[in-house]
């Protein structure tokens, strides 16, 4: 289920929540069970498709893990194709629901959720093997993420969908790279990947300029420090180990990005808060497989 990176699903939804402006105003009469219930649910629906995407990713891909890593839960035996098939169906399910039962008025998180099961399913029987619309795929799939947390007031949804569109060039830029995981890459696919994250930097630091949210400068220079660091390394030498950390470094460093966006938009307080999510998912880095 890949736990560190369902930390980072959460912290993507957390970054739409506080980008819909719903923690605009919160104050401690505010904050109730009616105003944090809904937040809740649509984290426990990131983690589950998030979780379900990534154990159905192991099921299609059980063969090739049998040659290429053996060590996976279902070629080491760990748990069961069918085991998995099922654990992955139920995941899914419980992010759906969990989206469905908020916004009742429109149903927008759940149409959403289905929309990310369909892409995260798409994604790995289809999407995976094609160099182009593979990556885009699977940033597709975070980028709807994004806009899971933002339809916890759907009014944002019309104003703020375009912004769905970064997570894609984000995510796309990571995916890229990490074709060369196994048996090592190339330079060229890394800098197309760093022109990527470069994008992602220049809109987030447009967008603190526009909103004058000088507090979320740290949050941006510690996100770019992380991402580049590892890829950095891997450009000097595309060798498969070095690759795999450049990709683990851009996952991780997802929950850095969100702390950003919650600082661009919401009090500091918030954004701490989210970035407070990076030692757990590091934790669970270091216990569980990341890639």
């Amino acid at each position: 289920m890949r736990p560190a990176n369902m930390i980072t699903a959460i912290s993507d939804v957390l970054a739409g929540v506080a980008i819909s402006g719903y923690f605009i105003n919160v104050s401690y009469e505010t904050v109730t069970w009616d105003f944090t219930l809904p937040v809740i649910c649509l984290c426990l629906a990131a983690a589950g498709l998030y979780g379900g995407g990534v154990v159905l990713n192991d099921v299609f891909d059980a063969q090739l893990d049998a040659v290429e890593r053996p060590e996976r839960p279902i070629p080491s035996g760990v748990i069961s194709y069918t085991q998995a098939i099922i654990l992955g169906a139920y995941l899914l399910l419980v992010g759906v629901l969990g989206a469905f039962s908020v916004g009742h008025l429109t149903g927008a998180p759940g149409w959403i959720a289905i929309g990310i099961t369909f892409a995260a399913i798409v994604y790995n029987k289809w999407g995976k093997h094609h160099s182009f619309w593979g990556p885009l795929n699977m940033g597709l799939c975070r980028g709807l993420n994004l806009l899971l947390g933002i339809s916890v007031m759907p009014d944002a949804l019309d104003q703020y969908w375009w912004m769905g569109i970064i997570p894609i060039v984000y995510i796309a830029a990571i995916t890229n790279i990490s074709r060369g995981e196994v048996h090592g890459g190339d330079t060229r696919n890394m800098r197309i990947s760093a022109t990527g994250y470069a994008a992602v930097y220049i809109a987030m630091i447009a967008m603190a300029v526009l909103h004058q949210r000088i507090w979320a400068a740290p949050f941006i220079l510690l996100f770019i420090v992380m991402v580049n660091k590892p890829l950095r390394v891997a450009m000097k030498n595309p060798s498969g180990p070095n690759i795999g950390k450049a990709v683990k470094g851009g996952i991780i460093a997802l929950i850095v990005m969100n702390a950003a966006w919650v600082a661009v938009f919401a009090q500091p307080a918030f954004a701490i808060a989210v970035l407070l999510l990076l030692p757990v998912s590091m934790g669970l880095g270091k216990l569980f497989a990341v890639t």
